[in-house]
């Protein structure tokens, strides 16, 4: 089934208003167990318990046999998430929540212009262009006139 961008663009927004509420709520998690570590833990814990039970919902077991033909680097993403995770609500009290998700929103953009102009990881190459480099440089003009 061909995706639309008009259908990814809302979804992938509402993720990124999900991360953003996800950071100070894990903060505020890190507040009442007094351990950032141990709020990015339980956050990991409540998200794969509900990645698991929708997967066999509406997958089933299928996906369990394939298990054994992951290499070690298809599971560092889970790692990169959980340091995103921890990174973010260990920033939110000391840069604010517009700053750190401007650093945030920064960090991945200066990546993902790396990652589209060299293709790791089986994706197409699309090539570095000024607008595309314009488009990092305003983030971080953004993130610069968010904290001064």
């Amino acid at each position: 089934m061909p995706q639309s961008i008009w259908l990814a663009l809302p979804v992938v927004i509402a993720a990124g208003a999900a991360a953003t509420m996800q950071a100070p709520i894990n903060s505020a998690l890190g507040r009442v167990l007094d351990n950032t570590l141990a709020a990015a833990a339980f956050s990991f814990g409540t998200g794969f318990l509900v990645l698991i039970c929708l997967t066999l919902v509406t997958s089933g077991p299928g996906f369990v046999p394939r298990l054994s033909n992951l290499s070690l680097w298809h599971l560092s993403g889970g790692a990169l998430g959980a340091f995103y995770v921890w990174a973010a609500l260990w920033g939110v009290p000391i840069l604010g929540v517009v700053t750190m998700v401007s650093a945030l929103v920064f960090g991945q953009m200066l990546i993902a212009l790396l990652i589209d102009t060299f293709g790791p990881f089986g994706l197409p190459v699309r090539a570095l262009s000024a607008q595309r480099l314009l488009a990092v440089v305003l983030v971080a003009a953004g993130l610069i006139l968010s904290r001064f």
